[in-house]
């Protein structure tokens, strides 16, 4: 289908979503969030609209910001976004946007200066009735070279600790695929690990259950799904390596599974009011075509992808650290060369400390931000056959970041990368140093 087409109906669709209910309550995404702040009228003055409530905008428009509850979970992150409803539909929107700067050089070989328009980003989002909505995310790419429809569900809420979600789905693998809009983020690039070694923002057609049970400061949270899995691509690709995002490039696994069989994704979190979250994951299927028309062609070949994710506040709020680590297991043909990798580990730390936070201009609340990522990423753990030697494959890197925040959903962010990435011989590494300047928002 072109991309205008699907624009087209895009647009049909969400007609139809705001003439359907004319005398339904604005719902949309306020049964996870309480709207404080209104739209006023746009002849008013900066300051005055960040005060007033008295004008006819703010009697039409209304707008939800993120909740901040320290019982929130990464689960809850596709919700927990700050959207805009208007008078008594009950449809709420949303989105956010990436644009960046990019200059790289490796082992002192640049191509120059880039711009990039990353990602541009929509959310619609529906109560249709009581304890039945749901949430659509529509995002664009480099442009409109990628479209993507990365989640549309529906929810059907029967208990806090069961809820029955169908439709596309976000795989709960790590906590970054699921929590993973630019601006919560203080650095331009996503995280090496979430997504050349998972396959980040990985999205799959499925159903399952979901829920959470709080306890005195504690907050316990399961999310477990029948999807569409992975094909062959994983060990059949251009990049001669075993890669779980090269898998997600088939777009018939929307409508089809390439194995015939379900992939499963389960994740246990658990959240304490004071310290953090910690989150417990996997995913695992047969990614082969193991049998066409009744005949068996190979044995089942398994992919499975272990998760553990954890984040934390302390110093007042004014010290954040996150992480994820990823062990990949893959059953790679004996006829395929050791370049496929069976085993593959990866993970990143994020270090983010406030410097400065009050008024700056009319940004009250203002945020001046110093931080680090530390990211490594082997491709391949094992050993030659013939030598028993290393095989490497891995890289290393060191991003340090700077980032202003006028308000808490949007972010400017000065970032420098410097990076060692060896070849499967362990030869010297290339080196790579990129400095980026970008802008990402919620509207």
């Amino acid at each position: 289908m072109s991309k205008c087409k699907i624009l087209t109906i895009v647009c049909l669709c969400n007609a139809i979503v705001f003439m359907q209910w004319p005398n339904a309550t604005a719902a949309g995404a306020a049964d996870f969030t309480q709207a404080n702040s209104t739209r006023s009228d746009s002849t008013r003055s900066d300051s005055t609209q960040a005060n007033s409530m008295q004008t006819d905008s703010a009697q039409i428009f209304k707008r939800i910001p993120v909740d901040t509850a320290p019982d929130k979970l990464n689960m809850d992150a596709v919700y927990n976004r700050p959207f805009l409803t208007a008078g008594v539909l009950p449809v709420a929107i949303g989105g956010y946007v990436e644009a960046n700067t990019n200059y790289r050089q490796t082992n002192g070989i640049s191509e120059g200066t880039s711009f990039q328009a990353r990602r541009f980003t929509l959310f619609v989002s529906s109560t249709i009735a009581s304890r039945i909505k749901l949430l659509t995310e529509l995002e664009f790419e480099d442009g409109t070279r990628e479209i993507n429809l990365e989640f549309a569900a529906v929810d059907f809420e029967f208990h806090p600790l069961l809820n029955l979600r169908g439709g596309i789905l976000m795989n709960p693998i790590g906590a970054f695929n699921q929590n993973h809009d630019g601006p919560k983020w203080d650095f331009i690039d996503r995280p090496l690990s979430a997504t050349t070694l998972l396959p980040a923002t990985l999205s799959n057609v499925g159903f399952g259950l979901h829920g959470k049970h709080y306890q005195h400061n504690w907050v316990l949270g399961y999310e477990a799904y029948l999807t569409n899995g992975f094909d062959d691509k994983i060990i059949s690709n251009t990049l001669n390596r075993t890669s779980l995002p090269e898998g997600k490039m088939n777009p018939a696994r929307f409508e089809e599974n390439a194995s015939g069989l379900p992939m499963y994704t389960a994740k246990f979190a658990v959240r304490h009011r004071q310290i953090g979250e910690l989150g417990l994951s996997v995913m695992s299927g047969v990614y082969n075509k193991w049998k066409s028309d009744g005949i068996v062609l190979d044995k089942k070949r398994s992919v499975t992808a272990l998760a553990l994710d954890f984040n934390t506040t302390m110093l007042s709020g004014d010290l954040y650290i996150t992480g994820e680590v990823a062990k990949i297991f893959i059953d790679v043909p004996d006829t395929y060369s050791q370049t496929f990798g069976s085993e593959q580990l990866g993970g990143f730390v994020d270090i983010i400390g406030t410097v400065f936070k009050g008024s700056i201009f009319d940004w009250e609340n203002a945020r001046l931000n110093l931080g680090v990522r530390l990211e490594y990423v082997d491709y391949n753990q094992g050993t030659f056959n013939e030598t028993n030697g290393n095989i490497a494959d891995d890289l290393w890197s060191i991003m340090p970041t700077f980032a202003f925040r006028p308000t808490a959903t949007t972010v400017l962010r000065l970032n420098y990368r410097y990076q060692h990435q060896r070849d499967l011989l362990g030869n010297p590494p290339a080196k790579t140093g990129a400095i980026q300047f970008g802008i990402s928002t919620y509207f």
